[in-house]
């Protein structure tokens, strides 16, 4: 199931940016800029054959109505960024790098890790958006991102994003109904047995949920 109107990907980040008053500085925002700004990363993205994919929430959109988010992920090897010089890093780890390219904010998943390497090997697909085709998570990857996020970001105490992550993986689970034992074989090969076994009951857990929720619909 993908939505039939294709998404907007400078719209939605324009309107996440709008409607967060986090985001404002006192400032009038020009935040038209930000639809050029995502035209001109994607063709550059096109036009240098940068590999890369379409992850977040975003990459939601196209399968799921509801998310919001006022910034670009993306799965890309470090050295693609050598190719995009106009991306300016802020910070940079093992795993995740982040930058600014003009006023976008970009989230960058390493192929380094091998999870991420595999999701963009495997997990991936041409989607339709309004700027362009762009190469896009499947619903399986997304659900393996997420998946292997969690028991950091509950670690880490982050309980607004793992709320974020949790209604996603939800989501997903009741729309497309993947077949998770292969998708948390496919995950124990990333995870310790600790992690693997915490997202094993949040699976649980939320499959319990959406029956349910089915039972009574």
């Amino acid at each position: 199931m993908v939505l039939h109107t294709p998404v907007h990907v400078g719209n939605i980040i324009r309107n996440a940016v709008v409607f967060n008053p986090k985001k404002w500085d006192g400032s009038l925002m020009d935040t038209d800029s930000l639809l050029s700004s995502v035209e001109r990363l994607l063709t550059l993205l096109r036009e240098r054959q940068i590999n890369y994919v379409l992850v977040g929430g975003i990459a939601l959109l196209q399968y799921v109505e509801g998310r919001n988010t006022d910034e670009i992920a993306l799965i890309m090897a470090l050295s693609s960024l050598k190719k995009l010089p106009e991306i300016q890093l802020t910070s940079l780890g093992m795993n995740f790098a982040r930058g600014t390219f003009e006023n976008l904010q970009i989230d960058l998943l390493l192929t380094r890790n091998p999870l991420f390497a595999k999701v963009q090997r495997q997990h991936t697909t041409p989607q339709t958006f309004v700027e362009q085709t762009i190469p896009t998570a499947t619903v399986e990857g997304l659900l393996l991102l997420k998946l292997y996020a969690l028991p950091s970001l509950y670690r880490q105490g982050n309980f607004a994003k793992v709320g974020i992550y949790e209604n996603d993986v939800a989501t997903l689970l009741h729309s497309y109904q993947p077949d998770m034992d292969t998708l948390l074989q496919e995950l124990s090969s990333y995870l310790d047995a600790s992690d693997l076994n915490e997202v094993k009951e949040i699976v649980s857990e939320i499959q319990g949920r959406i029956a349910r929720f089915r039972k009574k619909g």
